[in-house]
């Protein structure tokens, strides 16, 4: 598909972005890329917003260390 480029930039069909919202523009090697960015309510965001405690103060920086039992 060829898209014509204005004096505003290039407008992408809607159909090649269904379900996006935002998307990241970015410039690699002379190469536009769009990458669709996640929507805020995916739980993977939520990850650290709860995490275990282990009675390890340091759990979060040294977690190699305490799952291998191997000095960081």
């Amino acid at each position: 598909m060829k898209l014509k480029v204005t004096d505003s930039g290039v407008n992408i069909p809607r159909e090649m972005l269904p379900d996006v919202e935002e998307v990241d523009v970015r410039m690699e090697g002379g190469v536009v890329v769009l990458t669709p960015l996640q929507d805020d309510n995916d739980p993977i965001w939520e990850m650290g917003n709860d995490p275990v405690t282990l009675g390890v103060p340091d759990a979060a920086e040294n977690h190699d260390r305490y799952l291998y039992q191997a000095d960081a």
